[in-house]
């Protein structure tokens, strides 16, 4: 006998649950675009809203971020699939924030399309009790990140100063 789903009942839907995605075009060669993210311990240099970052070991590290909103997400971050030649970058990530990031980078005409596809649980307490409510808030935070990580990017590329620079963890 087949199951019915009741009548009245929605799916549960986990919402500390994000999948984001997108894509940057920026005006350099595939390689070059593809060896700057290959580097996440320079991404502090380019990129406004990583605050810190910290080698742990050869596959791992922590950095810190904040965008535009009065909190700092503490993340871990392994590395995943490096594949150069299809231009993908994969890192797992742990802490604040529990799942995956990928990058996949493209020639696109004279310069490279790059795309993200993020897959997260929020993990810390605060914003797992806030998300029900400040879902698009959350959602619009990331998203101003993004857009200064591209900004930030393409003036990296462009060989001009971001204003980023990498900071010292507190206390050292």
């Amino acid at each position: 006998m087949a199951q019915t789903k009741p009548e009245g009942r929605w799916p549960a839907v986990d919402l500390n649950r994000y999948r984001f995605s997108g894509n940057w075009r920026l005006g350099a060669r595939r390689e070059r675009v593809y060896a700057v993210l290959r580097e996440p311990d320079d991404y502090a240099r380019w990129w406004p809203q990583i605050r810190l970052i910290r080698r742990v070991d050869e596959e791992s590290g922590e950095l810190v971020a904040r965008s535009f909103l009065p909190y700092d997400l503490f993340i871990t971050a392994t590395r995943g699939v490096e594949d150069a030649e299809a231009g993908t970058l994969q890192a797992n990530l742990g802490g604040d924030l529990e799942g995956w990031f990928r990058w996949t980078v493209r020639a696109d005409g004279r310069g490279t399309r790059v795309d993200f596809d993020q897959d997260v649980v929020v993990r810390r307490p605060l914003l797992r009790r806030l998300s029900p409510l400040a879902r698009p808030v959350l959602v619009a935070n990331h998203t101003w990140m993004m857009r200064g990580g591209r900004r930030g990017l393409a003036r990296h590329l462009a060989g001009r100063e971001s204003g980023c620079g990498p900071q010292t963890p507190p206390g050292q």
